[in-house]
């Protein structure tokens, strides 16, 4: 079955704050979300909120799955840490709240870890806190969407960069609660050429050659490109995010439906 995500960061901050939130405030934003998507069928949705509303989030979901962005690179055990991570999301804590995925790894989260490394002398590989993220999800028992992507200068090389955020990323895991988004970090942005069909499918290709996972498009599903990515074959879904550009970009319900039904129609 194919899956859309979607990812709502920066979603719960209204405009006058300097966000891109345009519906509603705290628990009334979640229900009108979830509530909208639960009208939807046919593909397999997860959602994913700030962690303040995921509370209110789950409580109205009903066919939509519930997640989180990014956990702790550690976690409670029985018998040692009893949860003293002051200021840490960790994947137990979320469990207990009733959330199911995780993202992890998106091209945000890897530069804002990059960059605490060089702060501390750039010894280290980003690659390596993701993959223990990655184990205490998997532990706790969550569904982790880990993202990969080449950036601008990276791109002639880009097979051995996503080869190793794969190999290292998922070393010693349960490989079954994987799921691969493929975020070509050179083409997100405003005024950005986004890739074609070939170039795709070529990554698509050479993921699955090396892990049996599903592979979504992590660059950003929208209703100009759902039509080509629903014609691969190979290719399982999409992460959306905004679905509005230009002067008023943000994310709209109806819009959403948009781009969700052209991409069934395309299948």
């Amino acid at each position: 079955m194919k899956k859309i995500y979607l990812n709502l960061k920066r979603f719960d901050i209204p405009k006058e704050y300097g966000g891109i939130n345009n519906l509603a405030i705290g628990s009334l934003w979640a229900e009108k979300i979830v509530s909208g998507l639960d009208q939807l069928s046919g593909l397999d949705y997860t959602i994913f909120f700030p962690e303040a509303h995921l509370i209110p989030a789950v409580k109205e979901a009903r066919r939509v799955k519930i997640g989180c962005q990014g956990v702790h690179f550690s976690d409670v055990e029985i018998g040692g840490n009893f949860g003293a991570y002051t200021s840490f999301r960790t994947a137990k804590s979320m469990k207990a709240l009733g959330v199911t995925e995780v993202m992890i790894g998106h091209c945000e989260e890897r530069h804002g870890k990059q960059t605490l490394i060089d702060l501390g002398g750039g010894a280290g590989d980003v690659n390596l806190v993701l993959n223990k993220e990655i184990l205490c999800a998997v532990k706790a028992g969550l569904n982790v969407l880990y993202c990969i992507g080449e950036k601008a200068e990276e791109q002639e090389n880009r097979f051995e960069v996503l080869k190793r955020q794969l190999t290292i990323g998922l070393k010693d895991l349960d490989l079954s609660k994987i799921t691969i988004a493929y975020e070509p970090i050179w083409a997100i942005g405003v005024g950005k050429t986004p890739p074609g069909k070939e170039y795709i499918s070529e990554i698509v290709n050479y993921i699955k050659s090396i892990y049996d996972l599903k592979v979504v498009y992590g660059g950003g599903l929208k209703q100009e490109n759902a039509k080509m990515l629903a014609s691969i074959p190979t290719l399982d879904g999409g992460l959306i995010a905004l679905t509005k550009f230009g002067a008023d970009f943000g994310f709209s319900i109806e819009d959403f439906s948009k781009i969700v039904e052209t991409y069934k129609e395309a299948i």
